[in-house]
């Protein structure tokens, strides 16, 4: 056999072997190794199984035209040629493998012992927290657990490695919040991201504030504001949907180390911790006024108070500091094209949110639990942790209560029904732990 007629036999020969590794690929729902309860809801198993099945079998179709090609045509052409078709050939292969690894992490984690129920019943708060059936049409949303202390998402529609758009919405959340009321901070934050996204809010805010700094005595400080938008977003998104415990939980995750605190990268769209507590607070006071929001910016500010900072850094946030009422009302009256008029406080619904309906609301689910498991997930999150932040619940109860919760959403999603409530072993979830 010569050269050329054995170089492009050798082709055939790996154009093939790809097709048979490929047919080995099976689709999740053949292998998931989680009980039902822990699978994803419906909707993101679906798109996530329709994507893949499109990513093979359009591959498959490019593998079997190479293989006829490279015994017809590809003869004709130098080896060369055939074989940079061929690592072109494979090289998707290999972007194929990296999108089922994607979502191959995340379903692992859903075989674990209850851990899997609790992420299901997570996608189950996080759908609720994204709703907005008049403005768009929410992705799935499927959640897994990575080590430290921030979330992070991987938006749907957004390009995946190796082409393709992400059909779902991958949150990572951070694993020391399992399970308290604490982690929905992180969770909505990241749900916020998605949710600006669909209703293009950084689009629509970046004119507004720039407009609003060009009117200030201080342009310089709404110049940041403008920068870190992509960020403030989501935290309003967090506090309109959680209230209180969203800026409890922000806390929870950059209470660090003094200097990384008050550390200011104008290239980072973060804003700088301290300020981004204020800004929390100073939103949810725009939102539903209470003196909650001054008490726990007060003890904020204790925790890191600003007397030993330089004269400049000082100045700087007492600056950003002046500008948060009228930055957050800004921000809580926005009015953006894709809301048809409704300014974004009215669109998330945020005095649904207010500090007293919440703690009414706790107090009638004591008296009354099966409301409690009627309600949507993301209220009861923000009635839970307004309880634990008035001390009606401590930490130990709160784990145990939002367990059983978390279970009966996965339940509720799996079966695509909404119980009253569902039995789970251990403490029946018909009580609420007492004061």
């Amino acid at each position: 056999m010569s050269a050329a007629p054995l170089a492009h036999w050798m082709l055939e020969q790996e154009a093939r072997a790809l097709l048979t590794r490929l047919a080995r690929l099976k689709p999740f729902v053949l292998n998931q190794p989680m009980v039902p309860a822990a699978s994803f809801l419906p909707t993101a198993q679906l798109a996530i199984e329709r994507f893949l099945a499109k990513g093979r079998s359009e591959l498959k179709a490019r593998i079997r035209q190479f293989i006829v090609w490279v015994n017809g045509p590809g003869r004709r052409v130098p080896a060369a040629e055939a074989q940079q078709r061929f690592v072109f050939l494979r090289l998707r292969f290999n972007a194929v493998l990296s999108q089922l690894d994607l979502f191959d992490h995340v379903l692992a984690q859903r075989g674990q012992n209850e851990l899997g129920v609790w992420l299901s019943g997570l996608d189950a708060v996080s759908s609720d927290a994204l709703a907005l059936p008049d403005y768009y049409k929410a992705p799935p949303v499927v959640c897994y657990l990575d080590r430290g202390v921030g979330a992070a998402i991987r938006r749907a529609r957004t390009r995946l490695p190796g082409g393709g758009e992400n059909p779902v919405s991958i949150i990572r959340i951070p694993r020391e919040r399992m399970i308290s009321s604490g982690i929905s901070s992180s969770l909505i934050h990241e749900v916020g991201h998605q949710g600006a996204e669909l209703l293009g809010l950084v689009a629509s805010l970046r004119p507004a504030i720039c407009q609003k700094g060009a009117r200030s005595r201080d342009p310089l400080v709404w110049n940041l504001w403008e920068r870190w938008v992509s960020e403030v977003i989501s935290d309003f998104w967090s506090v309109a949907r959680l209230g209180i415990v969203s800026t409890l939980g922000l806390i929870g995750v950059v209470g660090l180390p003094r200097p990384f605190v008050f550390r200011l990268n104008v290239d980072d769209p973060h804003p700088m911790p301290w300020i981004r507590v204020k800004l929390s607070c100073a939103i949810g006071d725009a939102l539903n006024p209470h003196p909650q929001w001054q008490r726990v910016a007060r003890v904020w500010e204790s925790y890191y108070p600003l007397d030993r900072l330089s004269g400049a850094q000082r100045n700087l946030i007492l600056r950003l500091e002046e500008s948060l009422p009228a930055f957050a009302e800004l921000l809580a009256g926005h009015r953006p094209p894709s809301l048809k008029g409704r300014s974004l406080a009215e669109a998330l619904e945020a005095h649904d949110r207010r500090p007293e309906r919440l703690g009414s609301l706790f107090h009638a689910w004591r008296r009354e639990p099966a409301q409690m498991y009627r309600a949507p997930p993301s209220l009861v999150f923000a009635a839970i942790g307004q309880a634990k932040a008035d001390g009606y619940l401590g930490p130990e109860d709160e784990s145990d209560l939002l367990a059983r919760l978390l279970t009966h959403w996965a339940i509720g999603s799996t079966l695509n029904v909404v119980p009253v409530w569902t039995a789970v072993p251990g403490r029946p979830p018909e009580t609420i732990p007492a004061i």
